[in-house]
């Protein structure tokens, strides 16, 4: 199927091998090579339809048109908001050498009209993910985070920052399950200096930081600051506003989490909560710094520890406290108790022996030998605890 992107056809639905919409005669080739084919979506500043592209043997393509919504009048804002969609342009150029943000194909105006050609990216994007799967375990969140952070410390490195960081502008790519980025429609670029410049605010409500909303400032703790709020919507599968106190001004995400019987390692959520500081000296200050962490964190949960008996040692994973009880330590316990039990023994039968008085206080040693052989009887036993020691390091392999 062709389909006509003019806003005003009547019944855009066209044959596939047509090249004028035969409801309003548009064009149904956009640049010469580009064919919409079915619409994806609509906002406030245009639509999206999946394409193809005849000149790369009709691979498919995301056609973005240029269409903002804004009353008869407000020039200023129809200004605005072509400026916004000719930056994302630019950005895609630059960012679109990394795997995970798609990739700049075209930038074109036609019939009066502009347009940005993208690559397609085939797969939900995460808050869909989220209504269909419900919501993300640690393991899960843990996994995004090592996706996302190099390529927001991939943009970053480049100086520009993304600013509209949620859910639905990040998509799981069918092709590898990898991550995607896109959106970056308001996104800022510039040295450190002048993205800490006040300018034009921007970003989602509910996602954004302060400094972001108030004054128009944007940071790479910004982004960070972003995705934490992302991390704990997917984590507890309830939105940003629900999870945060307006009237203490402090983040509840942990509260709501245990109400919905979920729950979060202190590692992972301290990390989370740095992430989600509300003054931007106390965040992450780079991805990396948090990559770090994560990755610390992770070989602190997978190091081994050694368990020490006697005059040997095992190296054992590290399990849950009431899940350890090696081999290693159970043949220590039971080592211990026999050779306390033969110590006892070979005590009463030396304070029997002094005493002359075997038969009537040890019914065990009575048997060893007769009474008026105290010496040989003492000899005897100290020969049978010999025997009972070898045996003992024989099994459980105590060194000499």
């Amino acid at each position: 199927m062709s389909y006509c992107v003019n806003p005003e056809c009547q019944s855009p639905e066209n044959n596939p091998g047509s090249e004028l919409c035969s409801s309003c005669g548009s064009s149904l080739l956009l640049n010469g090579r580009y064919r919409a084919i079915e619409p994806l979506g609509q906002g406030g500043m245009g639509r999206t339809f999946l394409g193809i592209d005849k000149d790369r043997l009709n691979a498919k393509c995301a056609i973005k048109q240029f269409l903002p919504q804004f009353p008869q009048g407000r020039r200023g804002a129809i200004q605005k908001a072509k400026e916004l969609f000719e930056r994302e342009a630019v950005q895609l150029c630059e960012l679109g050498e990394h795997p995970q943000i798609p990739t700049l194909y075209a930038y074109f105006e036609q019939d009066k009209r502009l347009y940005l050609v993208e690559q397609a990216i085939e797969g939900q994007n995460l808050l869909e993910e989220l209504h269909q799967e419900g919501a993300f375990g640690e393991q899960k969140i843990r996994e995004l985070l090592l996706d996302l952070l190099p390529i927001l410390e991939f943009i970053h490195s480049r100086h520009v920052i993304h600013r509209d960081i949620k859910p639905e502008n990040i998509l799981r790519s069918q092709k590898n399950s990898k991550l995607v980025l896109v959106d970056f429609g308001i996104a800022k670029q510039g040295t450190a200096t002048a993205l800490a410049q006040p300018g034009t605010t921007a970003g989602t409500q509910g996602y954004a930081p302060l400094e972001q909303i108030r004054a128009g400032q944007a940071y790479p703790a910004s982004d960070l600051y972003s995705l934490g709020v992302t991390c704990i919507h997917l984590l507890s599968g309830t939105t940003p506003e629900e999870l945060y106190n307006s009237l203490e001004g402090r983040w509840i995400w942990r509260e709501q989490l245990a109400k919905r019987g979920g729950s979060v390692s202190s590692d992972l959520g301290n990390i989370l909560d740095k992430m989600l500081a509300e003054m931007v000296a106390d965040r992450y200050q780079s991805a990396r710094e948090i990559m770090q962490d994560i990755n610390a964190a992770t070989q602190v949960a997978q190091s081994p520890q050694t368990v020490a008996f006697g005059a040997a040692s095992t190296s054992i994973a590290r399990v849950p406290p009431t899940a350890i009880y090696s081999s290693a330590s159970f043949a220590g316990d039971r080592i211990a108790a026999e050779l306390e039990e033969v110590r006892i023994n070979l005590s009463q039968a030396e304070s029997n022996l002094g005493r002359n008085n075997l038969g009537s206080q040890n019914t065990k040693l009575q048997n060893l030998a007769p009474k008026n052989q105290s010496v040989a009887n003492k000899q005897i036993i100290e020969d049978s605890i010999e025997a009972d020691l070898e045996a003992l390091r024989l099994e459980y392999g105590e060194e000499h």
